[in-house]
Formats: C-alpha cells, structure tokens, sequence
C-alpha cells in the first residue's frame, strides 16, 4: 500500500476513533473503495475491522466489499446479521457475488443463499452450476439489452430508469423476441441518431460474442484482439444471458 495512500486511510480512521462518524463517512466516501479495503488487510483486529466495515456509508461497504481479501469476506459475512447480508449481497453486483461464493465455505453459501430472495438465489445457482474458468461463471447479468424494435427515444428512456443498476451503459445489447442476440449499438451513436430512428437500423451486427462454456482465457484474447470494452455472453440458443466487462477480463489476463 503506497504511503500517501496509507496516510489518508489512518486519517479516515483516526476520525472514527475519534467518534467523528459524519467526518468519517464523509471521508470515506472521498476514498477509493479499492484503497479502503487494502487499508482494511492491513488491519490485524478481527473487531477492528469488522468496526470500520460496518460504520463505512451503505452506498459505497459493498463496492469496499467486493475488493477485499476472501478471508475479510469470510469474516464479515459470517459476523453479518441476516438483514446485513441481505443487504450486501443485493447491493453487488452478480458477478462479483458470485466471485465471492466461489471462495466461500459451505456454511457461509448457506447463509448467503438462505437470505437471498428467491430470484437471486435462482440465479446465483445458476452461476455457481457454470463449469470453473468459463464464460458462465465470469459474466455479469447487470447489462443493458435493448429490443430491436425499439425507438432510438424508447431506448434512451430505458437506459435512463435502469442504467443505474448496470455494470457498464456505453455498449448496448441488442435482442429479438426470443432474446437471441442480433447486434449491439453503442451510447455515443444513441445520442446522435435521431430520437424516431428504429434500433434494428442503427445497431451494428458485426459483433464478437461469446458461449457460457468458452474458457476464460479464450474471452480475455478476444478482448486484446478487437480491443473491447465489454463482450456479451450467449447460451447453446443464442439467447443473451450476460456480458464480460473489460476488468474483469484484465483479472484473467493478470492470472495467466
């Protein structure tokens, strides 16, 4: 952990210590979730830490969450109340839940999966069922998938209600009726095209795709060899189940 780095993660807990809980949670949130959660491995206080994490703002512990060490996961999921988890795990996203679990003992998936509302707990099965380093297990379902049918207006609109729930909205997923992909159309070419233009006549079909079962690594090189930012997953069907973002590819590359 870099000096400066250090320095402003003890000042942010100098000022909990100090009982100065909206001076630290204003700190916080100034801070990169990354950065708080390599300033919490450096802890050794099991209670400390469980301290900090649990005084951090709710809109920012889950993103901390996701970037801590499996064995401070472990900790805090199972030191969690029911409601605490809950909480967490419908504030990350899939992907990183999943990412999670994989790390996790039996009784802490339980605990997970037991708190879980019957859709997530369904899709989190799901992915946990993809084979080891495939596609499946690495994708995210908090993509924007727009139906070709749809206005350039429509689609502005529906980016605009659910964008916030998505792990990226710069690359828009393209799906017929039964779901099957038929191309993608990025933000920048929705934002200049014109508002009554039909999204079947704008997207682009010239797209690289992946399947569930394709091997991580493969996905990572096509990331390198057509430079993406995100690559959509699809099933045996065609069908559109999930996309690859770009950091988590570089995870893989980093990994080899």
């Amino acid at each position: 952990m870099e000096e400066e780095i250090r320095k402003e993660f003890m000042e942010m807990i100098k000022l909990l210590d100090e009982g100065k809980l909206q001076e630290f949670k204003q700190k916080a949130t100034e801070c990169p979730p990354v950065d708080i959660a390599e300033g919490l491995e450096e802890i050794e206080d099991e209670g400390r830490v469980l301290r900090v994490f649990r005084m951090l703002p709710k809109d920012i512990s889950s993103d901390v969450f996701s970037y801590m060490t499996s064995e401070q996961q472990q900790l805090i999921a199972e030191s969690a109340t029911n409601a605490e988890l809950k909480a967490l795990v419908d504030d990350m996203f899939m992907d990183d839940t999943v990412d999670f679990l994989e790390e996790m003992p039996a009784n802490v998936v339980k605990k997970v999966l037991q708190n879980a509302d019957e859709g997530t707990r369904k899709t989190i099965n799901q992915f946990l069922n993809y084979p080891e380093n495939s596609a499946g297990s690495l994708m995210t379902i908090e993509y924007v998938d727009l139906h070709d049918y749809f206005t350039v207006r429509k689609a502005m609109d529906y980016i605009r209600r659910t964008g916030i729930d998505k792990e990226t909205v710069y690359t828009c997923y393209v799906i017929d009726d039964q779901r099957r992909l038929v191309g993608q159309v990025s933000l920048r070419k929705l934002i200049i095209a014109p508002e009554s233009a039909c999204i079947r006549d704008i997207m682009d079909t010239n797209i690289v795709s992946a399947a569930t079962t394709d091997d991580q690594e493969a996905v990572a090189d096509d990331f390198r060899r057509y430079d993406l930012t995100s690559i959509a997953v699809c099933d045996k069907e065609g069908r559109l189940v999930g996309i690859i973002t770009v950091d988590d590819a570089i995870d893989v590359m980093e990994e080899e």
